[in-house]
């Protein structure tokens, strides 16, 4: 099981990484900061398909018999997790590294926009707080791996449990 789990945990977590570093350096290339939230849950319901995989796997070759909900949920977890833990640390990286003025361009590109928008000044003060509190997080490790982790788990957690409902096996 072990196997099953880890393998099709570092071939999702490749994927969705893949498809966030490049999304990423695209929305920083033009500066506009306006991605595409089909595109990223599409590429993370494409990558957390070997969630499906690797269960359907377990249970086709490796189990012996029934397959209980509560086994095929936690393939998923475990595959969900190193996913999830791979492309938190991918943004880490590729933050630190090669975008640390990240922050500070999508807040002016945030600021821009909504000045834009003629909204009420009270309110535009309040959305540009809100976007500069994002600081704080940014600013400690483990928030940041923390708030990236939870981007994406819950798509993975929902994954898991449809496949363990699906592929469960009396």
């Amino acid at each position: 099981m072990k196997n099953i789990i880890i393998k099709n945990g570092i071939i999702s977590g490749l994927i969705v990484s893949a498809f966030m570093v490049m999304s990423m350096a695209w929305c920083y290339k033009t500066e506009s900061f306006e991605g595409s939230m089909l595109v990223g849950y599409a590429s993370m319901l494409a990558a957390f398909s070997f969630i499906f995989i690797g269960v359907k796997k377990y249970r086709d070759t490796l189990g012996e018999g029934p397959l209980s909900f509560g086994t095929a949920f936690k393939i998923g977890l475990g595959i969900a997790s190193i996913a999830s833990l791979m492309y938190a640390v991918a943004w880490a990286l590729e933050y630190h590294f090669f975008m640390p003025d990240f922050l500070d361009k999508m807040i002016d590109a945030t600021a821009t926009r909504l000045k834009s928008e003629n909204i009420d000044p009270d309110k535009l003060k309040e959305k540009l707080a809100q976007a500069e509190a994002g600081r704080v997080f940014y600013s400690n490790i483990f928030f940041f791996l923390g708030i990236t982790f939870l981007e994406i788990f819950p798509v993975g957690l929902i994954v898991s449990l449809v496949s363990a409902l699906i592929l469960k096996k009396k």
